[in-house]
């Protein structure tokens, strides 16, 4: 049965660099005959998370804010993998990212242990040189954080200096890595 794989783009810009790395590692991910289907953040309205909790109590039927989000909760239980791709923006992820991080909060309200053994695959571009000083390491710390906390699984990260769009493709190994990873996201 081929692997569904949900791509989450963080980014404002739909062709920008990260957008381009979560399409590379897409394209290793369908050569694995993986299923994939894609979110573009930016054009969806999603709310911040209230911190009402109406999500965490007993017999909960979900998260109190009726936006967009709605939509995607479903499909991120369906899926067997994400992909997270995001810009670093001000030392972190964009906001875009960090409020779908914020609103998963409210998935355990959908389905019992629901990142339990979900494959995640990171993929972040920053301008700059470093991955430190621009922050990226913030952004990837914050993935392993929350996703080891919750028992999924991090397949592998992918991250490259591109401040231009499209300059992320002349990274010929970073841009290797990715195509990579999708295999891997998409294996048994």
């Amino acid at each position: 049965m081929a692997k569904k794989v949900l791509v989450i783009l963080g980014s404002p810009r739909r062709k920008g660099n990260s957008a381009i790395l979560a399409e590379q590692i897409t394209k290793g991910a369908k050569s694995a005959q993986a299923k994939v289907e894609t979110i573009y953040l930016q054009e969806k309205s999603i709310a911040p998370c209230k911190a009402c909790f109406t999500c965490q109590k007993k017999g909960s039927k979900g998260c109190a804010i009726k936006d967009d989000m709605q939509e995607i909760y479903p499909k991120l239980l369906e899926a067997d993998a994400w992909v997270i791709a995001s810009p670093v923006y001000w030392f972190t992820m964009s906001a875009q990212t960090k409020i779908f991080m914020d609103r998963c909060f409210g998935l355990p309200a959908y389905q019992s242990d629901p990142f339990k053994g979900k494959r995640i695959a990171i993929a972040m571009t920053y301008g700059g040189e470093d991955p430190f000083d621009s922050g990226c390491v913030n952004a990837l710390r914050t993935f392993q954080d929350a996703f080891g906390y919750v028992e999924a699984k991090i397949v592998g990260m992918v991250y490259g200096c591109a401040m231009d769009a499209g300059q992320i493709k002349l990274n010929e190994k970073v841009m290797q890595e990715a195509l990579e990873l999708g295999k891997n996201l998409a294996a048994v």
